[in-house]
């Protein structure tokens, strides 16, 4: 794949008048999607549908019958020799992963947003699929997030149909045990708040009630990353979760519901995000080294919970 650099003066523009490129951009979505899937890595993606747009280009599009199916198989084989390339070479594998979080304002849902939630893949499953081998990868988002019918993953990987069923069942289990059924977008988000509630009154009791028995909470901190095993641990250090923070925000964090806390001065505190299973909350991931905290791309706080404490 081409160098961020080399292809800097060929980036893609759709022209109006070019219906190849026109075709092309209804696409662009479901193409990024495909491969920040197979990546976890936004800027990779990136690279991956323009490389797939430069593969477009010289070709006879007036040949290839279905746009679609063509594009994404492209998506495919380019994201499956990404993989393999960083089992090869790990320390060139992926970007600076805080440049990779997506920190969003999350001010209230609407209904019609549950959907676009529902489709988001947040931190808790792009880790179970790190721990997947590239063919497993590829058969899984393919097959169980789109929909792409084994005999086209057959041909990416160079397998049979039934290899490449084989290899998507094979992930499909190591993906359930590792997940649990997660709760709606209003439902986590309850749950997340009850949580804030618990932390600010000091309400143990209430904290064990919303926070599963094995919950794991990950802390990178200035000092390294640290990690607690078990709700009674998790409760015994709660305070921290309110520290010093004036300022407060419901975000989404790569889809997952959690907050941004700030300083009075302004700066940021602290960035929480929550994997939720059924009614309790599963795991705790924070962030609240500063320099880390700076790098990040976080929303303004809100103006109505300025002083809020």
């Amino acid at each position: 794949m081409m160098d961020r650099a080399e292809k800097g003066d060929h980036m893609f523009d759709p022209g109006p008048a070019d219906p190849v490129a026109t075709a092309f951009e209804a696409q662009r979505d479901r193409l990024r999607a495909v491969a920040y899937r197979m990546l976890g890595s936004h800027a990779d993606a990136e690279d991956v549908v323009q490389e797939a747009w430069l593969r477009l280009s010289r070709q006879d599009a007036a040949a290839i019958g279905n746009l679609a199916g063509w594009l994404t198989t492209v998506v495919g084989r380019i994201s499956l020799d990404v993989l393999r390339s960083r089992r090869h070479w790990p320390e060139a594998a992926y970007d600076d992963p805080l440049s990779e979080l997506v920190v969003t304002a999350d001010d209230g849902p609407a209904l019609e947003d549950e959907a676009a939630l529902a489709d988001s893949v947040g931190l808790a499953l792009l880790v179970v699929l790190e721990s997947l081998r590239p063919g497993e990868r590829l058969a899984f988002v393919l097959h169980d997030l789109f929909a792409v019918p084994f005999d086209e993953i057959g041909r990416i990987l160079g397998k049979s149909a039934d290899a490449a069923k084989m290899l998507a069942s094979r992930a499909r289990r190591k993906v359930q045990v590792t997940e649990r059924p997660a709760a709606g977008g209003r439902r986590r988000r309850e749950v997340v708040d009850a949580f804030q509630a618990a932390v600010r009154g000091g309400d143990f009791e209430g904290l064990l009630r919303v926070l599963d028995p094995e919950v794991k909470l990950t802390v990178d901190t200035h000092d390294g990353v640290f990690v607690t095993l078990g709700a009674t641990k998790v409760v015994a250090g709660a305070q921290r979760f309110s520290g010093a923070a004036a300022r407060h925000r419901p975000v989404l964090v790569d889809g997952l519901p959690g907050f941004v806390s700030w300083r009075e001065d302004g700066t940021p505190l602290s960035v929480f995000a929550f994997t939720v299973a059924g009614d309790r909350i599963a795991g705790i991931d924070a962030w609240i080294d500063p320099g880390k905290l700076a790098m990040m791309n976080l929303p303004e706080p809100a103006p109505e919970v300025v002083g809020e404490r």
